[in-house]
């Protein structure tokens, strides 16, 4: 995630269209590392958000309030003291750097006018919000760093302001042709890294962008690249400083396998166009703001369900694993069930020509019937022909019984596995703890996890994925095994189309028709979602099933998602469901 300069440019740019000239209304210190400030502006109320979490520093426009201590803490007394119904007259990232500067006009103790400004630094373990007076003296700190703590600047009341640069680094906004040559170039460092570690604001990801940007290989060294390659870069690095300037950002995120990877504030080359791959989808936002929120929102959601379903997952894995090395044993034993019709004709040859046979031989060659190929039959020597014979067919009686019970166990634990792989790709697609809760419930009625004695009344509100296609038709996907069942037989009409992957676990799909004809293209992203919420999703091609809803049938007693169907079409779909619009029902 690269909160970076960049990103912090596009924050400001937002908070310049709309809380400037704003009154600070209110100001909350909901944790010891954040404030929480309401604006109050001519054209409506905003709420900002500044976090100086050395692990998670954050700033945004937030939408929803958050509750403060009873008990204000001494910083946040002191703003209030200081900054309460200040005009916000200037909003400003010195530098370049991951700094915010808020400038505040207002009102002193006598009633003379000034001006104070509220910092806020997002580096890391180093963030901090500092109030600074007009004289760029420090009045107080949300986190106090003293000389033991840092050798290079002290964050206490009474210091003095300064922007540290122990790296060197240059301001791009500020940069030259000449100045840029002289100081990427000569770097011998991959080209990317010169970049961010020349300039203030760059990050990796960045440095790493311009490279895709120019169609430069970033990791050839800075400083043995040829002219072509230099003006490339500069040429990139100055479109992009152009579009900063101007304002132009494209804030989005980008996802993997439906898991946030990346955000940037502009459209990051490196996962669009021909770099695109099948797991990738891009979304994109108006608002930086509203990007950061729902970026860290499903950051949150995924990381929290990921470890809340870590123990259903270990309960499905040791289960599936134990299942898997049942149906390998299994399957040897067929395999040697295999000499079971040897023996039978074994049986039956030495009952045939048992008046041919010598007492005392250990082997018998004579003609075999059934291909008129010759034959040798080991013999027990003590004893006789028919008893022989009688060992034999006792051998292909206890085969063939063997085979019949393993070829039935067989179909069993492949059911299970083939069940349970199922149910850990519900696990993974799932967003909600309704979602595990309904996993659970079914992992409980099929009797692999024990049921708690108390039994929740509460019925479990989990919803299918609702999607709308391009063509404006409704698409609606199964989260788990219990929502599969549901989705087909109580939702789906009996003309609606139905998808899953073939011959592999994986979401039940349907596809309203309301009577309509469907157009090819819906076809295509319903199998899109068919392949991407199945097992198959990170194959660059997955082959689906789909036939009408009504030719699809539940066996007796089968176990929650599995069905049958005896005609259908099929297709080849990759797993990119980009072109897709979810809908929150």
């Amino acid at each position: 995630m690269a909160f970076d300069g960049i990103v912090i440019s596009n924050i400001v740019d937002q908070l310049n269209k709309t809380i400037k000239n704003g009154r600070l209304y209110k100001i909350a210190q909901p944790e010891n590392d954040e404030l929480f400030l309401t604006v109050k502006t001519s054209e409506g109320q905003y709420r900002l958000l500044l976090s100086a979490n050395p692990t998670l520093p954050l700033c945004y426009l937030a939408k929803d309030n958050k509750t403060s201590p009873i008990k204000a803490p001494n910083f946040c007394m002191l703003l209030r003291k200081h900054l309460n119904n200040g005009r916000i007259i200037s909003i400003t990232q010195p530098k370049f750097e991951r700094i915010i500067d808020i400038e505040i006009e207002h009102l002193d103790e006598l009633g003379d006018l000034c001006r104070k400004h509220l910092i806020t630094e997002f580096m890391g373990k180093h963030s901090n919000i500092i109030l600074v007076n007009e004289d760029n003296m420090i009045l107080d700190s949300i986190r106090h760093v003293s000389a033991q703590m840092s050798s290079v600047r002290e964050v206490l009341p009474g210091r003095p302001y300064f922007i540290t640069n122990t790296n060197n680094k240059l301001n791009p906004v500020a940069t030259t042709k000449d100045e840029f040559f002289e100081n990427v170039f000569s770097k011998a460092q991959p080209i990317s890294k010169a970049i961010y570690q020349t300039y203030t604001g760059f990050s990796s990801l960045a440095g790493e962008e311009l490279c895709i940007r120019a169609k430069i290989d970033s990791q050839l060294p800075a400083n043995c690249l040829e002219n072509a390659d230099k003006e490339a870069i500069f040429d990139t690095f100055s479109k992009l400083l152009a579009d900063i300037k101007a304002g132009n950002y494209k804030p989005n995120i980008v996802f993997s396998n439906n898991i946030p990877k990346e955000f940037w504030a502009f459209e990051l080359e490196m996962f669009s166009g021909s770099n695109k791959t099948s797991d990738i989808a891009i979304s994109n936002y108006e608002s930086i703001s509203d990007l950061i929120r729902d970026f860290y929102k499903k950051k949150e959601i995924y990381t929290r369900i990921h470890q809340k379903s870590a123990d259903l997952r270990r309960i499905v894995t040791t289960i599936l694993e134990r299942d898997i090395k049942k149906l390998d044993i299994q399957e040897r034993q067929l395999k040697d069930t295999e000499k079971k019709e040897k023996y039978k004709i074994y049986g039956e040859l030495l009952s045939a020509y048992s008046y041919d046979v010598t007492s005392g031989d250990e082997s018998y060659t004579c003609n075999n019937y059934y291909d008129n190929s010759e034959i040798t039959i080991p013999l027990d020597k003590d004893l006789s022909a028919i008893e022989n014979a009688n060992k034999y067919f006792a051998k292909y009686n206890k085969l063939k019984r063997t085979y019949e019970a393993t070829t039935i166990l067989i179909k069993e634990v492949s059911a299970d596995i083939n069940y349970l792989e199922s149910v850990l790709n519900s696990l993974e697609i799932a967003v909600s703890e309704d979602d595990l809760n309904q996993i659970k419930e079914e992992l409980h009625e099929t009797g692999y996890i024990k049921s708690s004695k108390k039994k929740n009344s509460k019925k479990i509100s989990s919803k299918p994925l609702h999607y709308i296609s391009s063509d404006g038709f409704d698409i609606y996907v199964g989260k788990n095994n219990s929502q599969n069942d549901e989705l087909t037989f109580k939702f789906a009409n009996a003309n609606d189309w139905w998808f899953h992957a073939k011959q592999m676990p994986g979401s039940h799909v349907v596809l309203r028709t309301n009577g309509k004809e469907i157009p090819d293209r819906a076809f295509e992203e319903a199998a899109a979602l068919a392949a991407y919420y199945s097992k198959g999703r990170e194959l660059e091609k997955v082959e689906i099933d789909y036939v009408v809803k009504k030719e699809v049938k539940k066996p007796a007693q089968a176990k929650p998602g599995f069905v049958v169907y005896y005609t259908n079409y099929s297709l080849i779909a990759k797993s990119d469901i980009s072109m897709l619009k979810e809908v929150e029902d």
